[in-house]
């Protein structure tokens, strides 16, 4: 028998994807990649927008609709989200929470022998449609941590992911699992979990990770940085506030670190800010920022910003405009934002009509790109240590790819990197030419 999966939304569901994939290998059942034969189809689902609710169902649709034979299974937060309505929905033969990831292959084969449908005759399907990539043979991906108490006005994640619940793994798991992943060839782990910043609150006396410091992050990261195999630290995205001198400190101990940090934005304007919930002003922000730079060279500081936020007026949007020009990200991830329902933004009033959330969107990615422009300017000239990836063909050429320490992303013509000695998976150094970037 086999089972195909794919991934929709954030790290967090590719990690888990991973663990469902191993769960069903010791049941003894085969994986393959999305659009091969297979019994079972399972969608990872994404809800974080009106956008990813849709992608979800659409993968679903396309599953059944190649083979209404197979066995498709609708797992994680549109489950959450979509409740009854998802199991209307005839595409799906049976769905899962995101409680149920742990379990899911036990799961599924319970309901297959509640229909009556056997393990050693379910005809072979085409699930349909090619998946995105779960397994990077370089990079790896580490859930530390999972559940979010910050109810941004916006966000559907903290209802979907526990009710608010904070829950962080015990940190010999965590160790055990990068050791392991360490020992398969892997350079690089991402730590990464649902808020990040909060690892180690539920243990803890505090009740906001503020007051932590990041002390439990931290100490862990220390500990990563002395396994011997993983050359590369990379952390997933930050809450502004977990941003002081200790936390700062702590990280410069962590000498396989990268210096790439995501610190959601979310809006550059502070009035905006606070209808979001935020907890923070675009210049406590913007001290974090510098902060960043004074400890660590020309780090590469990513962000998500969302445009067309109820009540948003044009002024907000041009002081979000001018924040983003002024901090100089290395790269913005920019969405509209969506409605979703049960959550506070979904009830205010003077809602951004779709055109003007799509122009502001197209102009704030614009401006976006002319500042990963002017960032990547700096690498010019200069050698830079290359975690090489995989072979790629670009414009009808073969290059060999991959990333430095910063993420930003670089090329090499397949027949120099041979020359080289460069491989996929392996480190080398290069002098970047405004060729090499992708």
């Amino acid at each position: 028998m086999k089972a195909a999966f794919l991934t929709l939304g954030c790290k967090v569901n590719f990690y888990e994807t991973e663990k469902m994939m191993a769960d069903f290998q010791k049941h003894g059942i085969d994986i393959v990649e999305f659009g091969q034969a297979a019994d079972i189809c399972i969608i990872n689902t994404c809800t974080v927008t009106n956008i990813a609710d849709r992608k979800s169902r659409q993968m679903l649709h396309r599953a059944k609709k190649k083979n209404p034979q197979s066995i498709v299974a609708a797992v994680g937060c549109y489950v959450e989200s979509g409740g009854e309505e998802l199991l209307k929905d005839p595409s799906v033969d049976v769905a899962f929470s995101n409680h149920d990831k742990g379990s899911i292959a036990q799961k599924v084969l319970e309901y297959m022998k509640s229909r009556g449908v056997s393990e050693n005759h379910i005809p072979q399907a085409v699930c349909g449609g090619k998946s995105d990539p779960v397994r990077d043979r370089t990079r790896k991906y580490i859930k530390i941590q999972d559940g979010c108490n910050q109810f941004c006005s916006y966000c559907m994640i903290p209802y979907v992911r526990g009710g608010g619940v904070l829950s962080s793994r015990e940190e010999e798991d965590i160790l055990k699992e990068i050791r392991s992943v360490a020992k398969d060839g892997y350079k690089e782990v991402v730590i990464t979990g649902i808020h990040l910043s909060s690892y180690g609150v539920d243990r803890s006396d505090e009740k906001q990770f503020v007051a932590l410091k990041g002390r439990p992050l931290v100490e862990l990261l220390k500990k990563i940085n002395e396994i011997q195999g993983i050359e590369r630290i990379r952390l997933g995205s930050l809450e502004p506030r977990i941003i002081c001198t200790e936390f700062m400190e702590g990280l410069m101990a962590v000498t396989k670190l990268c210096p790439h940090f995501h610190l959601s934005l979310q809006s550059g304007c502070d009035s905006t800010l606070r209808r979001m919930n935020r907890h923070y002003t675009a210049a406590t922000y913007k001290e974090k920022c510098d902060m960043l730079r004074r400890y660590f060279e020309h780090p590469a500081i990513t962000t998500d910003v969302i445009v067309g936020f109820p009540g948003e007026t044009e002024g907000e949007f041009e002081c979000t405009r001018e924040f983003v020009k002024e901090i100089g990200f290395a790269d913005v991830h920019v969405f509209s934002y969506s409605v979703r329902s049960g959550t506070k933004a979904a009830g205010m009033k003077d809602q951004v009509p779709p055109e003007v959330k799509h122009q502001r969107s197209e102009m704030l990615m614009a401006d976006a790109e002319q500042g990963k422009v002017k960032y990547e300017e700096w690498f010019m000239g200069r050698e830079e240590k290359i975690l090489f990836e995989e072979i790629r063909s670009i414009d009808g050429k073969e290059y060999l790819t991959g990333h430095n320490e910063r993420y930003v992303m670089v090329k090499i013509p397949r027949n120099e990197a041979e020359a080289a000695g460069f491989t996929e998976n392996g480190i080398g150094s290069i002098r970047i030419q405004k060729t090499n970037l992708i």
